[in-house]
């Protein structure tokens, strides 16, 4: 898989993708990760990349002509060719789409990601109309820039990708994971693999050793060693956590009679007790 980055300050990314999981796949061969400075393709003297907006207002804006040759220098197929050629082109902005794991799990099975990394108070928007097939952001905030949420996009995809995790269920069995597998799994020496898949949930919380830390004790269902009863903690954990977190995920995916049983006791106790 290809990432091509167009921005203003292609250093940016010297560090964040040069350690960890993205550091090994670029090793690998399994993404390779290319940064274009938008400067190189503008033709003035002074490398002018932005302007007045017309209308008004305060602010610049990114010019569009620089970006279309920078796109157009990097062989990208054309817009309606796209699904056949496994590319992509994204513009980075506050008025995108939200990112999300499924999204991100979308991006993971294509070939070539191109991103356009916004600055100023925007794009000319003929930059979208012409070039882009969607427009992302990463959250209701804004940034001064695209380069920080590129550089979460790249990670978010690449950890996706066969072979980027050294367990390939660890980007399953997560927090807003899309697979949710009903039955208990077991590994060969008998401990559970895992419970539920995330199935769009937050992830349940985790305990390691020792099993008592600063006078606080994990959870007794996770030291008896019945698989069964982990993996109803877990679950109910797992709930806990997004009802508390994230209540708008409850009303985004598919829950069994069992969780409905867990989250009307839930709802109905607060002693903090689970």
């Amino acid at each position: 898989m290809r990432f091509d980055i167009i921005t203003i300050f292609p250093d940016f990314f010297t560090g964040p993708f040069d350690y960890g999981i993205l550091k090994r796949a670029r090793t690998t061969g399994l993404v390779q990760i290319a940064t274009h400075d938008l400067r190189s393709f503008t033709h003035d003297r002074h490398r002018t990349v932005d302007d007045r907006p017309f209308g008004g207002g305060e602010g610049m804006v990114l010019k569009a002509q620089p970006i279309y040759d920078a796109v157009q220098s990097l062989n990208v197929s054309p817009k309606a060719e796209r699904d056949r050629s496994r590319e992509t082109v994204i513009l980075l902005s506050a008025q995108g789409q939200p990112f999300t794991q499924s999204l991100a799990q979308e991006l993971s099975t294509t070939e070539r990601v191109v991103i356009l990394c916004g600055r100023y108070e925007g794009v000319d928007e003929r930059v979208n109309e012409l070039l882009c097939d969607r427009e992302i952001s990463i959250g209701d905030y804004v940034l001064s820039g695209g380069e920080l949420a590129a550089a979460v996009i790249v990670d978010a995809v690449v950890r996706l990708l066969p072979g980027a995790l050294g367990n390939p269920d660890s980007s399953r069995f997560e927090s807003f994971g899309a697979d949710d597998v009903v039955e208990v799994t077991y590994a060969a020496d008998g401990p559970p693999r895992s419970t539920y898949g995330a199935g769009g949930l937050l992830d349940y919380p985790h305990y390691t050793r020792p099993a008592d830390f600063m006078g606080m004790a994990i959870p007794e269902a996770l030291s008896g060693g019945n698989h069964e009863v982990i993996r109803r903690w877990r679950r109910r954990m797992a709930l806990k956590k997004t009802l508390e977190n994230r209540p708008d995920l409850l009303e985004k995916i598919e829950i069994t009679d069992e969780d409905r049983e867990i989250l009307a006791e839930l709802r109905g106790d607060d002693s903090g007790s689970f």
